[in-house]
């Protein structure tokens, strides 16, 4: 089967550890990207379930600011957590 080359960007810190953790696999990161690309067109979706950190909703961001508002607007106090050993 003829093979091509495939060229993809990424942060340098997200590859590295990509290909760390191939080579524990014992696998190229080339044989990841082939194995995801196969599972993919197999099965006609992505392999894994995607969610968005509730967290960063706006609902939330909006709940944080304004919080933030009121404690530098009244001076409001931080309290210490304490965990028990």
């Amino acid at each position: 089967m003829a093979q091509t080359t495939v060229s993809i960007r990424m942060d340098n810190d997200l590859k590295n550890s990509f290909d760390h953790i191939c080579n524990e696999l014992g696998m190229s990161m080339s044989t990841a990207v082939t194995m995801l690309a196969k599972k993919m067109t197999r099965e006609q979706r992505l392999p894994f379930e995607l969610s968005v950190d509730p967290f960063y909703s706006e609902q939330n961001q909006a709940r944080l600011r304004k919080s933030i508002a009121e404690m530098e607007a009244t001076g409001g106090t931080i309290h210490e957590v304490k965990f028990d050993d």
